[in-house]
This record gives structure tokens, sequence and C-alpha cells, in this order.
């Protein structure tokens, strides 16, 4: 036979583009349009029905950025359409190639009653089945013009990104409002030949399966008459019955699909329009499920569905039908998708409390899974806290765009720091966003690394970000492919079906242990320094509202704020969404952010100043309140009282220019410059600074990644730098002890006052930068005289070790990583620790001297950088950082700089000291939160972990009389597998592995 392989593929993609699909709607009418603009941000639903319409054509242009506008379609049903499928094809201008990047509406009837969304690959509403002729027709169509930030041309900077400076333009055109005719022959026949066509591209040439679908497809399409397609649209489909028909391969890979709709909480569009996002989502969504009798659809983010129950109860009545019918089910566990590197461990807990509780107070679900798509890699200590919060299985996708090494597994267990393992999976379809596309389903089969010993995926299906969520056209896909030869399975399961059935086909799968480091977007733990720092400040602040708002309710009767607290800490978790913290969002999402981070602060402080001014009383002793967890000043964790005075500090010049600062424990030389170049351990008698070098280093790196401007950071940065050693100022700070060094560069303008603690081995630096560069990449360097092969940095819960040589890919490409309060680094006996109150993007490196072979380990914290899209003025303005080097410091030390500079001492007059509400021996456990119980019932909840890496015992001793001490979950439920510790009165003792975590709930008496 000749080969007419190209010859067949051609005429179908011709046929099927001009002839075929086209007749899917075969006969139409148009609509009469009506609209109404709302003249600033959205309105309620009632006011958008009730509001006065005038008509508009189509081919007429609407939509001024980030507006809304309520469309109003009527007509008729011809006559002549009795008892066929009828559908309204509501184009509002859409560009299929972006679903959920552009204008999206949700349709309504004049009741109010939700309909279905509108999106660029869903367009049609059904009418009636079979329609009644002469039938009225009205729906309404609350339609956002979002504008397009990510375009064909993308990372261009864009003014679009905030309604403030988006102007007035209209963004799109009205292309179609039409009734018409659904011949769902032809459509299944667009099936049929879609997915014969697209198995058929991924089958080997010379294979015979392939030869028969192409034989199949070439004699359907002369079935097919071209001037009479819907007349002979069966006979076509009777061509590819057999090949339809025949059975998959007993091996074949099997793909359990799931219906997914994943909506970044905030991203190219502000959190007002998520909102409106999950609405139209969810309303498509159980349209959906109620028509399709095997669709499983879940939707994550706990968060999202508590907007969908606040904002559209019409909508939410539906939600809840289909869970109760198990099709629609919650997944995740966790108030919002967050980023999983940066949040501190009270918050990384947090986010699975809030999220599971209120899957299980509405629904009565348990989620076992968290579900991660897209978050930009994960921390070493997340295993421990899924098993903390009651879960046991990992989902994510992100990891598939690693640029340099490909991840060896797709279904493993991970470890964490304390040797916790999860059960995780990573599709290998590479995408959250999956369609039922041949090429999809036959990459996941190819793909899939865990092949002889498991044969189960999973594949989130379904356009994302306001797409719309699955389509029928997804459905009819896999029907077709649920056995179908030469392609892997596929039928719709639950998340929870699937982890069940992978669980018992891979009894010993591999471990990996440490970080998930996604090797891309690095940027994003420094983008928006001020998002970041309004995290940080916000974890801690919360950490001392409980911690005072506690002792106060139990030693004087303080009302404890509980839903001031809840309601807080569901906001700061929002804000750790893995497109808002990583700082990769559009202008409006962080400006918002900004104004947030200052409202909480404000009622924060508001509650701690109340708080303990209950516990201090009236009085003018100075007190110092001391919300860290060691004792620090002579002041115990978690109390007050007078602060023990320090030690002296000197300040004298040096003969070359520059001064010297002394306090009896570190001798601190700064040239005339303003750089470190000598900070000297006296106990030690070490030297910290590398030979030659100098610490307290801004050096300047060009900026503009290859792509993903707010998220990456390329390699390539560091091939030209600029040391900023040029000082306009160097002389004495106001204090009279300390050094203020003022810079210049380009626009910019940097303040820095470097102190020496009282009694203390910590050099501070104080850094105030006035910032107005763009695409540049600030770094502040310390070089270390350190021989170091490995550091520690600080993650939830503990802290991990990361190489300092490159001699693999893997160690190579881990250029910027992500640390929390510290960085250490020690030689056996002496140790250095870097530490900050809200910078977390740092690299470390090393090099040998030539000098004397000695090794240089810099330590660089990153401050500051300037993308310009999707935000083009991202950081500029004024930023404060503080950091402080710490020589000599053992890990136990680092532990206890990092909480000192993050929650400075409080100064209350009053007339008595305070005592701590519990206290913990141990300065190995760190106790992270002290609270009243969720319940309301007055119960004192701690947690607390091993923070060094080691075994201890530890003795938290109560400050109240305690009538019982219960070892809990996250979610402060009993651990029925859990000992009692071991009681005597207030004193309660454990042993803890290294990096263990434990909550105890005490009873008061």
């Amino acid at each position: 036979m000749h080969d007419d392989r190209t010859l067949v593929e051609a005429r179908l993609r011709r046929v099927l583009d001009e002839r075929i699909r086209p007749a899917v709607y075969p006969e139409s009418v148009p609509l009469q349009v009506a609209v109404w603009h709302a003249p600033g941000e959205p309105v309620p639903v009632a006011e958008g029905l009730a509001a006065p319409v005038e008509p508009i054509a189509v081919g007429a242009r609407w939509g001024a950025p980030w507006g809304t506008s309520w469309f109003r379609v009527t007509g008729t049903v011809p006559v002549a359409w009795a008892g066929r499928t009828v559908e309204a094809l509501l184009d509002l201008g859409f560009d299929e190639n972006m679903p959920g990047f552009q204008c999206e509406g949700l349709v309504y009837r004049p009741d109010g009653t939700p309909v279905k969304g509108l999106n660029p690959r869903n367009q049609w509403v059904r009418i009636g089945s079979p329609a009644e002729g002469g039938e009225q027709v009205e729906l309404c169509i609350e339609a956002a013009s979002n504008p397009v930030i990510l375009d064909y041309h993308p990372f261009r900077p864009t003014q679009l990104g905030d309604k403030e400076t988006a102007g007035a333009e209209p963004q799109y055109r009205l292309e179609r409002m039409d009734l018409a005719v659904f011949d769902e022959t032809v459509w299944q026949l667009v099936l049929d030949l879609e997915v014969l066509g697209e198995l058929m591209a991924e089958l080997p040439v010379d294979s015979a399966r392939r030869s028969e679908i192409l034989r199949a497809v070439d004699r359907a399409l002369d079935a097919v008459d071209l001037q009479d397609v819907n007349g002979t649209a069966e006979r076509a489909r009777s061509q590819l019955t057999e090949v339809l028909a025949a059975p998959a391969a007993p091996s074949a890979h099997r793909i359990n699909a799931v219906g997914h709709a994943h909506i970044d909480s905030a991203w190219l569009w502000p959190l007002r329009e998520t909102v409106r996002k999950v609405a139209r989502t969810t309303s498509n969504m159980t349209a959906l499920i109620e028509d399709e009798p095997e669709f499983v659809f879940a939707m994550s983010q706990a968060q999202q569905w508590a907007w969908v129950k606040e904002h559209r109860p019409e909508v939410w009545a539906r939600v809840k039908k289909a869970v109760a019918e198990g099709r629609f089910v919650p997944a995740g566990g966790m108030w919002v998708e967050s980023d999983t590197n940066m949040p501190g461990s009270e918050a990384m807990a947090r986010q699975f409390v809030h999220g599971k509780r209120f899957f299980l107070d509405e629904f009565g679900i348990e989620n076992d899974e968290a579900w991660l798509p897209d978050t930009f890699g994960f921390a070493a200590g997340l295993p421990q806290i899924i098993k903390a919060a009651g879960s046991k299985w990992l989902l994510t996708q992100k990891i598939s765009w690693s640029q340099t090494n490909k991840f060896p597994h797709h279904t493993f267990l991970w470890e964490g720091i304390d040797g916790t393992r999860i059960f995780t999976h990573f599709p290998p379809v590479d995408t959250y966003n999956c369609s039922m596309k041949g090429s999809e389903i036959a990459h996941a089969a190819r793909n899939f690394k865990d092949k002889g010993v498991a044969r189960h995926s999973l594949a989130p299906t379904g356009w994302g970000d306001g797409g719309g969520g699955t389509t029928r056209e997804m459905i009819a896909k896999a029907a077709r492919l649920r056995d179908l030869e030469g392609s892997a399975t596929v039928v719709w399961e639950t998340p929870e079906k699937f982890f069940e059935k992978a669980e018992r086909e891979y009894a010993h799968p591999p471990v990996w242990v440490g970080e998930l480091y996604l090797e891309l977007h690095r940027a994003t733990l420094t983008s928006q320094a001020r998002t970041k720092q309004g995290n940080r400040r916000s974890e801690h602040l919360l950490r001392e509202a409980e911690l005072w708002a506690a002792t106060a309710a139990v030693r004087s009767g303080f009302r404890y704020p509980a839903e001031d607290l809840d309601r807080i800490w569901k906001t700061v978790l929002l804000h750790q969404f893995h497109d808002i913290l990583p700082g990769s969002s559009i202008a409006w999402v962080h400006r918002e952010a900004r104004a947030t981070y200052e409202r909480i602060a404000g009622e924060l402080n508001g509650i701690i100043e109340a708080a303990q001014r209950t516990l201090a009383g009236e009085g003018s002793v100075p007190l110092v309140f001391n919300a860290a967890p060691h004792s620090r000043s002579g002041v115990p964790a978690g109390g007050a009282g007078e602060p023990a005075v320090g030690g002296e500090v000197s300040l004298t010049a040096r003969s070359d220019g520059g001064f010297v600062l002394h306090n009896g424990l570190l001798r601190t030389e700064i040239d005339a410059r303003g750089l470190v170049v000598s900070v000297y351990d006296l106990r030690a008698e070490r030297e910290t600074v590398a030979p030659g070098c100098a610490a307290n280093l801004l050096q300047l790196h060009p900026d503009f990644p290859n792509m993903w401007d707010a998220w990456d950071v390329d390699a390539f940065y560091r091939n030209s730098v600029t040391d900023l050693v040029e000082a306009d100022e160097v002389g004495p700070g106001e204090d009279g002890v300390s050094v203020r060094v003022v810079r210049s560069f380009g626009d910019s303008r940097v303040t820095q006052v470097l102190s020496l603690a009282p009694g203390e081995r910590r050099l501070e630096i104080d850094t105030e930068v006035d910032w107005h560069e763009t695409e540049k990449f600030l770094k502040l360097a310390f070089p270390l005289d350190v021989h170091a092969e490995r550091y520690a940095s600080e993650t939830q819960f503990g802290h991990f070790h990361r190489p300092t040589h490159t001699n693999t890919s893997w160690e190579a490409a881990k250029f910027e990583a992500c640390n929390h309060r510290f960085v250490h680094l020690e030689e056996p006996g002496w140790g250095v620790a870097v530490v900050n109150d809200s910078t977390y993007g740092h690299d470390v490196t090393r090099t040998v001297r030539d000098t004397d072979s000695g090794t240089t380990t810099t330590v660089r914290a990153s401050l500051l950088r300037a993308p310009r899209f999707p935000d083009p003025e991202t950081d500029q303005g004024v930023h404060r950082f503080r950091h402080a080097l710490t020589p000599g410091a053992t890990i136990g030390d680092a532990v206890c700089e990092g909480w000192r500079i993050n929650l400075p001492e409080r100064r209350v007059d009053g007339e008595r000291a305070v005592e701590p509400l519990v206290t913990v021996a141990q300065d190995a456990v760190v106790v992270t939160a002290v609270k009243l119980a969720d319940d309301g019932s007055g119960d004192v909840v701690v947690r607390f972990h091993e923070s060094r890496g080691g075994r201890t015992e530890a003795t938290l001793t109560a400050g109240f009389e305690v009538a019982a001490v219960v070892p809990t979950d996250l979610l402060e439920r009993p651990l029925g597998d859990a000992p009692a510790p071991h009681r005597e009165g207030g004193r309660i003792t454990l042993r803890l592995r290294p990096f263990e975590l434990v909550t105890l709930r005490l009873k008061r008496a």
C-alpha cells in the first residue's frame, strides 16, 4: 500500500476545522443585547440585575480595565426549532487561547439564579433539549473586563495591573450573541475524530494500530458529505465504531482524572476578582456534575470555599448539594495553596488548622491529602506539619518545571527534617490544567518514572484561573479513553481513591530526603520586600498577641480575643498564597497587601498593649516583656520583669580612618569606606571576616532574567557585580556608640547604622534603602573565615543543611535559596550566624584563598530587586532591614538570635513582674505558640519543638494549676496513640527526638 499518511492527516485537520466543527451549530438567530456598565467596583447581583440597560450591538467595544458590565440578552426560540437542542452562544470577545487570562462572565436567570460561567473555552448556555418553539429567552451576564496582563509577548511592563493606573480604554469587542441549534451527533463526531487523530499522532508511524486508525479516519471522512455534514455525521461515526471499541492493553498506564480548576487566589488580578472567578467556576462545575454522572470535581483552598459561602449563597447551595453527593470534593485541607518556603512554623501549621477545620465544620470531611500543584518548591519541615495536621499524602506538579535536573520519581516517600515520611505524587502529565489531549495522555504514560512497580497516576483536568474548570469536551474525550487500544486508560476518581490505589500498588516506594527545591522562580524569595516584611512581622505579632492575651486571660480574666485572632490569622494565611507572598502578583495586589499588613499591625499591637497593661498593672516600675522563647536581659521567656544591666560599648577612631567598636566580647573595625574589615571574637581569639575581605558589603547586580521577571533570577546575574564601596558619610551614630554610613548609587541611597549589643557577641546592622533602581539586584555580603562544606538554614520547626560546594548539578542549581531567621556555619568548636528580621533569599558560596589556602565562605542576604513585570514599580521607595552577625555562635545561639531580632523587647511601666504562663527549662526546646484552645474551653495550648537537631528531655512547667495534659494534633484533637507525658503537678516531662514537634493541651483545674 502506498504511504498516504500525511495526506490523510492533513485532510483530517482541514475537514474538522472548516466543515465539521462549524456544523455543530448549523442554524442560528441573533439575540437582542443591552448593557449596563457598573461605574466602579462590582455591585451585588440584585443591583446588577435591576440596573437600567441600553442597547449594544455585536461588534461594539466594551469594558474598561477591571470594569464590570451587566449584559441582558433576550430572544425567542424559532417555532421551527421545536424538539431540537438549542443553546445560546455568548462570545464576549474571547480569545480561546487565553482561558483564565481575560474577560469572563457569570450567567444568571432574571430571578438571580446562577446558570454557569462564560469563558473562552465555554461559551454556551443550554436553553432546551428539546426546546419549545416560541419560548422566550432572557439571560443576564455579569461580565468582567479583566485586562490581559500576560499577553502573547509576555513580561512586557504594563500599567494595566492596577485600576489606579489602567485607564479607561475598552478592552474587548462583543463577538457573538446568538441562539443556535446544537447538533449533538456532529459534536460527537468531532470528539471521535479529535481523540483518534490525537492518539494516532502519538503512536509509532510503523505501528499497526496507527494504520488501523488512519484507515478508519479516512473512511469516516469519505462518509461525510461536506455539503451536508449534519445529514451524514451518523454515517461517518459508524466508520469509527470498531477502532473506538478496541480495548486497551492490560499493561496500559492508568490515569485517575479528577476535575479541577487551579485558581490562583490572586495573581494577574486582585483578590476581589478571585472571589468572582471562584463563583463562575463553581457554577460551571455544579452544572456539569448534574449533566455528567461519572464526573468528579475537586477544589482546594478553604478560603475560596468561604468566599463562595459569603458572597454567592445561591451558588453555595448548589456546591453543598454536590459535596453531599460525593461529586464536588474539598481537597488539600489548607486555607490557601500557600508558598511553603517562607511561611514561619506556626503559620504553616495554621494553614492546615484553618483549612481542615473549615471542611470539617462545613461538611464533616477530613482531608488526608495536601494539594499544592503550583507551589514554588517545598520546605524540608513540611512533612512533619502535614502529619501533625492528621494528613498523610501530598500532591504537587511544579517540580516538573525545574530547569536543570529532572526529578527521579513520580510517586515516592518524602522524608522531612524529623524523619516523618509522606506519600507523595507528582502527576507525570506535567500540568495541573490537563485538557485530555492525546499528547497529554501519551506524555503521562511515557513520562511516568515508576513503570514496572506502579501504573497509576493522577491528572488534574480542567482550565484554571477563571478558565471555567472542566469542559464537556474533556469529559467526552475521557469517556473514549476509558478503555482504548494504544492509549493509557482514564477514569474519573477522587484524590482519595487515587492515593489509596497508589499506596496499595506501591508498597515500597523510593525515599527523597530533604527539601523539594524548585530549580526555577528563585527570585520569589526577594521580590516585593514590603509584602515579605508584612508577613514576617504579622507572624510574630500574632505570636505575641496570643501569648500575652492567653497569659492575661488565665491570670487576670482578660477577654481572650478569639474571634479577632481567628480573623487576622486567616487574613495573614491568605496573603501567604503562592503568588502574593512570593511577590509575583500585579501592583494592585501588593498595594492592597501593604495596607492590609498595616491594618493588621495596628489591631495586633492594640491586643498586645491591652494584655500587657492588664498584666503589668499601674505603676512606674520599668518592665521588659520578653515574647521570645529564650530568656534575655534577665527576663524569662514569656514573662516580664526589670531588665538586667548590660555591658558597655565604646567607639574609637581608627588611625587610617573609620572606627572601632568594642564591647569586651567583640572588637569590630569599620574602615573609612564604612565596610567591616574585622570582627574579632575576643573570647575565642579568632577573626570572623576573611583575610583581605570586607563584610557589610553591598553588592549590586544587573537582573534581567530570560523570562518570568518577578519570579526568576538566572545564574548569569553573577557575571556582573558592582561593589558599593564609596561612602558619602562615615561617622558616629546619634547614640555616640554606633557608626552611621551613607552611600549613594544610581538613583538610590543607603543609610546604615552599625552597632554592638552590650554584653553580647552580636554586630547589628540596620539598613535603610531609598530604592529607585530598575532591573537590579541588591545583596548584603559577609565573607567569613570559615571552612564549612555545609551550612544550616532555618525552616519550619527546625533547620536543615545545604552544601556550600557545587559538586553536582543539583547543588549548583541551588544558587539562591530560602531561610527564615538565620543561616549558620561552623567548624568544629566555632561557628558564625547571620540573622535577619525580614529577608528570605540568600546565597552561600566558598572560595579558597591563594594567600594562605584558607577557605572563605560568603553569606549574602538578598535585599531588593526591581523587576518590571507584572508590577512595573516593584519595590520603589524606602525599605528598612535589620541583620546581625554573631561570631562564635553555636546552632543554639543562631536559633536564639533569630528569635531575638524578630521579637524586640517591649517596655511597659507597671507595678509587678509577670511570671510566664509556661516555661521550658531546656534552651534546645523552642515554644512556638502559647494560646487558648480554639474551642473556647479555656484550655491552654502549647506547641514546641526540639530546635537543634538532637535528642533532649524537655520539662515544661505550667504557671497555673493543671488538671490534665493531653497530647494533640495541630487541630487540638487528642492523639489516640500518643502516651500521656509524665506529670507531677504542673511539671510535664517528655523526651523529644531531633526536631520533634509536640502540641499539648493543658486543661485548667
